[in-house]
């Protein structure tokens, strides 16, 4: 039996997402959206935790989120959770991220502003990018 590996996240967008190409032409939109959990803690007084996530959208999902999302949006996410690791300065850096196959804005769209939903799934070429053809 294969494993399951989703993630469906409802957030808001920190900043204006940041749109590149790889060396092959392969769009790549990469964000980070904030989740806000409220909690009772054990002397009962409400409590907030905000979690930042970091999103990857590939192909035609990444221009569709490269054009339409901004700071401050609200989207649905749909995804796998995906691992990495780099180093930078000798010292060795863990990641975490979202690889987004779906994606819908929530919320008003600004005025005049008509935002077509994307036909899921998008995600990574199959047998995926090669890692050296990523630009960041």
């Amino acid at each position: 039996m294969a494993g399951v590996n989703k993630v469906i996240l409802v957030g808001n967008l920190g900043a204006d997402p940041e749109m590149r190409y790889t060396a092959g032409g392969t769009a790549v939109c990469k964000f980070r959206i904030a989740t806000t959990e409220k909690f009772k803690d054990r002397q009962g007084n409400v409590q907030e935790r905000t979690d930042w996530h970091r999103i990857t959208a590939w192909g035609k999902l990444a221009e569709i989120c490269g054009q339409y999302l901004a700071k401050g949006k609200q989207v649905y996410i749909e995804g796998r959770l995906e691992y990495g690791s780099y180093e930078k300065d000798g010292v060795k850096h863990y990641t975490t991220d979202i690889i987004a196959n779906t994606m819908q804005m929530l919320g008003l769209a600004g005025a005049g502003n008509r935002v077509q939903e994307p036909e899921p799934p998008f995600g990574p070429p199959p047998g995926g990018v090669p890692e050296d053809d990523i630009p960041f």
